[in-house]
């Protein structure tokens, strides 16, 4: 089948969108769409792919779900669109960076410029109905982001993972942690930040990495 998505990445994932499960996930997103509010738009459910090619991946960070508030989602995991406030979660992700390395939070929770520096954004799920976390999981959507962890895991080497909560830990489980940095710890959400979230340092270890291994740190 047909799938809207940066090159790069369809020509390692032809093999997921051709299989049933994936010809499924799509008919049932695709009748969501169209009875439902869905969150994000459908233009932007590979908006992750779309700004960070395979080939300029150097950063994972994993999350679960969009967000299902109106305007918040579109396609990268914990950013919202300008001008929509800040969730807690990225607040709390603002507040790290500021004490980690000193860069001032920023006015927008858009995290675009992230993706466009070679920092995969991906949510374990794609689509959510609008007020209802959750609401798409267990449909195919997880299968399908195991692949791409798979694929980068499998092709590149020197990638720092950035795992906050057991979720993302699980999810990353194919990683080579010997050829790899695999930064973990809670997640960022204000139920669990203050228990390590906060002085874990992942955004100047993950840069130090980068540097290290030749390749050009994250402006976070």
């Amino acid at each position: 089948m047909e799938v809207k998505i940066e090159q790069s990445w369809k020509q390692r994932l032809q093999t997921e969108f051709d299989k049933p499960y994936f010809e499924q996930l799509t008919q049932f997103v695709r009748t969501e769409y169209q009875t439902r509010t869905i969150y994000p738009p459908a233009r932007l459910i590979f908006n992750a792919f779309n700004l960070c090619p395979f080939d300029k991946v150097k950063v994972v960070i994993i999350g679960q779900d969009p967000y299902h508030g109106v305007g918040q989602a579109h396609g990268l995991c914990f950013s919202v669109q300008d001008g929509v406030q800040f969730p807690p979660s990225l607040r709390n992700i603002f507040k790290e960076i500021h004490d980690d390395i000193g860069t001032p939070v920023p006015l927008s929770g858009n995290l675009t410029r992230w993706a466009e520096q070679g920092v995969l954004l991906l949510n374990a799920t794609l689509t959510v109905r609008a007020d209802e976390a959750g609401s798409h999981q267990r449909r195919g959507w997880e299968t399908f982001t195991d692949a791409v962890i798979n694929a980068v895991a499998s092709e590149k080497q020197n990638v720092v993972y950035i795992l906050w909560g057991s979720y993302a830990q699980q999810k990353a489980a194919m990683v080579n942690r010997s050829q790899n940095l695999v930064l973990e710890s809670v997640h960022p959400s204000p139920l669990s930040a203050s228990r390590g979230f906060f002085g874990n340092h992942h955004f100047s270890r993950a840069n130090q990495y980068l540097i290290e291994h030749g390749k050009e740190p994250i402006e976070w």
